[in-house]
C-alpha cells in the first residue's frame, strides 16, 4: 500500500526496472513503465475529481494471461494439463472507495462498470458481463469468510481476446487479487483466487469452464495440473533448465468467428463422458484402455466412432502431459518438442477440434498447421491452441526462421496475426506491496 506520490516515484525507480525486466523482458522496460504511469495518471485524475476517501491507499496489480503447453481438452474429464503464464497481462491501478460501491474504468470500453456490493445475488440481466464477474467474485469471497469492500480502479489488458490466452481468466484473477490486497492483506491463496474466478464465470457470467486457465494465470511459471479430484487439483510447479533458447514461442490468430461454435465445444466433453457412462463410469479418467478396447463393437453402436477417437486422444494426451513435464525438468528440448507435435497431431486427427464440421469450407486452423509444417521443415513444432474449431495455433519456431515464419503467415492471415510470447515466472502480483 502506497500513496500516489510514492507509487509514482516507485515506477521511476531502479527497483521497478528490475521488476519490469523480470515480468516483461529487458527490451520492454520503458514501454511498461509508461504503461503503468499512464494508468496511475488516469486514476489520479478520477480520485481528485471525485475526492475518493482513502485515495492515498493505491495499489498496482498485474495478472498474466496463459498458454496451454499440453493437455488439450483433458481437464473436463478429470485429466492432466500443462500450462504456463505469459508476458501479456491485465493490470490495474486501484484505490479503496467509500462503502460497497465498485467502479472500474477499462481501456477500450466507453462506459465504466459500476455496481454496489450490497447485493451479491446473480442476475440474468448481467450474464455475460464484467459486472457479473465482479459481483460473483465478491460473493465467493464473502461466502468464504473473507472481507470485501468498494473500490475504484482503472484497468488495461493486452491479453489478446479470442486468442486462447485466457483474457477472461486473467481479468478474473486480477479482480480477485484486488479483493485480496485491498481488504485481506494480500494473504488469500492463489488457488482460492483461481476458484473465485471459476465460480463467477460459472454461476454469474453464465459460462461453464474448468479451472486450468485461472490456476495458470494465478500461479505463474509452468504448472502441471492434475484434475483427478477436481475439488482438490494437484498443482506441480515445473522448474526447467530450458528457457526455450533457440526457439520463439508464438501463437497465430487464424481469424474465424467463435459465434455458433458452442455446440462443437460442448460435444467434446459430452461425447467423452457419454462413452464413460456407457461403461458405467463418469469420466474418461476412470477408464482403462483395455476396458475400452474390449467394448469397441458395442461403443460404436451406442456413442459413435468420434467419441471413441476422442477417448483415444484423451488417454494419450493425459499420458503425454507427464512425459512433457519430465522432458522439461530433464532439459530435453528435443523430446519436449516431439511430444508437442504429437499433441498437435492427436488434436487434429483424433480429437478433431481444428474446424467445425458444420462449416467445412472454413479451415483456418488446419491451413495454419499445414503451412507451419511446410515452413518449419521438420524443425520446432506446432499444435492447435486452446479450445479449437476456430482461433489460434501455437508454434515453436527456431529463432533463425522467425522472420520468415512471421512474414509468410501474416501474408495469409493478416498483419499482426503472429504474436511472440515469453513464459512469465510470476503470477498475480501487487507491484507496490510486498
Amino acid at each position: 500500500m502506497s500513496s500516489f506520490e510514492d507509487t509514482g516515484l516507485f515506477l521511476q525507480s531502479s527497483d521497478a526496472k528490475v521488476l519490469f525486466g523480470e515480468l516483461y523482458g529487458p527490451e520492454n522496460i520503458t514501454a511498461q513503465q509508461n504503461r503503468y504511469i499512464n494508468l496511475l495518471g488516469k486514476l489520479t485524475d478520477i480520485a481528485e475529481v471525485k475526492e475518493v476517501p482513502g485515495r492515498e491507499e493505491v495499489f498496482l496489480l498485474s495478472a498474466p494471461g496463459r498458454t496451454e503447453l499440453g493437455g488439450n481438452h483433458t481437464d473436463h474429464n478429470h485429466g492432466r494439463v500443462l500450462a504456463a503464464s505469459v508476458d501479456l497481462d491485465s493490470i490495474c491501478a486501484v484505490i479503496p472507495a467509500a462503502g460497497n460501491n465498485v467502479t472500474i474504468i477499462s481501456e477500450g470500453y466507453p462506459d465504466p462498470f459500476t455496481l454496489s456490493l450490497d447485493n451479491l445475488s446473480p442476475g440474468k440481466d448481467e450474464e455475460g458481463s464484467t459486472t457479473a464477474l465482479i459481483r460473483g467474485i465478491a460473493a465467493f469471497f464473502q461466502e468464504s469468510g473473507y472481507h470485501i469492500g468498494g473500490f475504484t480502479a482503472v484497468l488495461s489488458s493486452n491479453v489478446l481476446p479470442g486468442s486462447g490466452l485466457s483474457s477472461s481468466a486473467s481479468i478474473e484473477v486480477l479482480i480477485a487479487g484486488i479483493f485480496s490486497h485491498l481488504f485481506n492483506g494480500g494473504e488469500v491463496h492463489k488457488l482460492f483466487l483461481a476458484e473465485a474466478g471459476q465460480f463467477a464465470e460459472n454461476r454469474y457470467f453464465g459460462k461453464p469452464c474448468g479451472l486450468m486457465d485461472q490456476i495458470a494465470c494465478a500461479w505463474g511459471g509452468i504448472v502441471a495440473i492434475d484434475f483427478k479430484d477436481p475439488s482438490k487439483p494437484h498443482i506441480e510447479e515445473i522448474h526447467s533448465p530450458l528457457s526455450l533458447e533457440g526457439y520463439d514461442l508464438v501463437v497465430l490468430d487464424t481469424g474465424g468467428d467463435h459465434v455458433d461454435l458452442t455446440p462443437d465445444y460442448a460435444a467434446v466433453p459430452w461425447e467423452m463422458k457419454a462413452l464413460a457412462k456407457t461403461l458405467g463410469k463418469e469420466t474418461c479418467r476412470e477408464l482403462s484402455e483395455k476396458e475400452v478396447f474390449s467394448q469397441i463393437f458395442r461403443l460404436r453402436k451406442q456413442v459413435g466412432d468420434r467419441a471413441i477417437l476422442r477417448y483415444f486422444h484423451f488417454i494419450d494426451e493425459n499420458r503425454r502431459v507427464g512425459e512433457q513435464s519430465r522432458s522439461l525438468k530433464e532439459g530435453d528440448m528435443e523430446r519436449f518438442l516431439s511430444l508437442v507435435q504429437s499433441s498437435g497431431d492427436s488434436s487434429w486427427k483424433l480429437l478433431q477440434n481444428t474446424y467445425s464440421p458444420g462449416t467445412p469450407e472454413k479451415q483456418g486452423i488446419p491451413l495454419a498447421l499445414a503451412l507451419s509444417k511446410k515452413i518449419l521443415k521438420g524443425k520446432g513444432a506446432c499444435r492447435v491452441h486452446g479450445g479449437g474449431f476456430a482461433g489460434t495455433i501455437q508454434a515453436y519456431v527456431p529463432k533463425d526462421q522467425t522472420r520468415e515464419y512471421r512474414g509468410s503467415m501474416e501474408s495469409v492471415f493478416g498483419a499482426g496475426s503472429v504474436t511472440t510470447l515469453k513464459i512469465r515466472n510470476v503470477g498475480i502480483i501487487s507491484l507496490t506491496c510486498s
